[in-house]
Parts: structure tokens; sequence; C-alpha cells
């Protein structure tokens, strides 16, 4: 039997995934009613449209987030994104702070898999402390990852990098200079197991474009 554990927010009417940055606004395109005079028995359908900016909710960063001559989200091939072998690392803040170095992935077997960083923030979301002094890798966490195979990096934060003034962008630059994806804004990580599941975060495959919202997920095995 196989359990699915959802690790994504989900995306509402204005609501703020940064500050400053445009919330996105739902609405219907085309309303039932509208629809019904356009079918011979009356048939209703909604059709949605959906404004927003592309960092939004749970989302996927690709090297083209980063760097111009990056892979965009088009170039990513499925097996970059979908049923990949996956690790927990618990790092509560409220018990360990909010930087997660090198030292505290020693040992920690990541080669060729999604590594996701549960710091608990996520009780924050939607919240005015979200946005401020959060769980953070550093330069050399992430480093690390990249010398020694991750695939995927995840955390359950406003941002992977320290977001503090005076700070710049260095965990972004390691990772997706190295084609190791990002997956921000995560959620639920509390239910995972440490190991022994898949992670996927597939985004739409859209030309040009760096960063897209995802439904990320666990597929766990039961065990017999």
């Amino acid at each position: 039997m196989t359990r699915f554990i959802d690790l994504s927010h989900a995306i509402e009417h204005g609501m703020q995934t940064y500050k400053g940055v445009a919330v996105p606004h739902i609405c219907d395109y085309w309303t039932r009613d509208q629809s019904r005079a356009n079918y011979a028995d009356g048939s209703a359908f909604q059709m949605g449209r959906i404004d927003m900016v592309s960092n939004t909710g749970t989302y996927l960063d690709a090297p083209f987030h980063r760097f111009e001559e990056g892979d965009d989200l088009s170039m990513l091939a499925l097996e970059r994104l979908a049923s990949l072998p996956a690790i927990v690392v618990r790092r509560p803040f409220d018990a360990v702070g909010l930087a997660t170095d090198a030292a505290d992935l020693d040992g920690v077997d990541v080669a060729g898999r999604a590594v996701l960083v549960h710091t608990g923030w996520d009780r924050h979301w939607r919240t005015p402390a979200y946005f401020e002094e959060h769980p953070f890798l550093t330069q050399a966490a992430a480093r690390l990852l990249v010398e020694r195979g991750a695939k995927l990096v995840g955390i359950d934060s406003h941002n992977i990098d320290d977001t503090r003034p005076g700070t710049g962008r260095p965990v972004h630059a390691e990772l997706l200079g190295a084609g190791v994806l990002i997956c921000e804004h995560m959620t639920n990580m509390g239910a995972l197991p440490e190991d022994g599941f898949t992670f996927t975060a597939v985004p739409p495959k859209v030309v040009g474009m760096g960063t897209f919202p995802v439904r990320a997920f666990a597929q766990v095995e039961a065990r017999l």
C-alpha cells in the first residue's frame, strides 16, 4: 500500500508569500451561468483565472531563476523532479537555531537524493512572523550538498538563504549553479519518516521561467 504525504501550501486569493510582491488574484474567467447558453443541454462549466508572480506558495527553483544561461522549467527532465529517493534532516529552529551549517549535515547520505530540511517554520505561514528571522542554510552547507551529490534541496521556511539585511544569496548560487533544484515554502514535514520515501515536485513546462508553484509530495511504501 502506498501512502502520500502532501508537503505543499494551498494557494489562495490574496495570500502573501513575500512582502512587497504582488499577491495572487483568483477569479472566474468564465462563470457557470455564462457557459450554459453555449450548450443545448444547459451544461455548465467554470473556467478560472489566476494572476500571480511565479514565486507564490510552495514552488520550485530551476537554475534559470538565478542564472540567465541555466535550465528553465521547460528544460527539466522528469527524472530530476519526480520519484526522487529522499531523506529528511530534522533542524527544529526552536531547539537548534536558524542556521543549518555543513557540520549539521556531515554523515548524512545525500547522494542522489532530495534532501528535505525540516525546521518547523511553516507553523508561522500566513503570519507576520513568517517573513522575519527565518531558518536557512549556510553557503558551506550548500557546498557540501553539491559536493556529495544531492539532487534537490527543500526547506519549510521563507527562504533557503539568509535574507537578513546585508546578506546575498550564496545558497541559491551554489545549488542552482550546480544544477541542484530548490523547493521552498514547504510544509507538513513532521509527517515524513526519516527516510525510505520518494519526493516529487513537478512544475508546468514553461519556457523562459525559472520558478513556479508545485504540488510537492512524498510517497511512502508500506513495509510488510
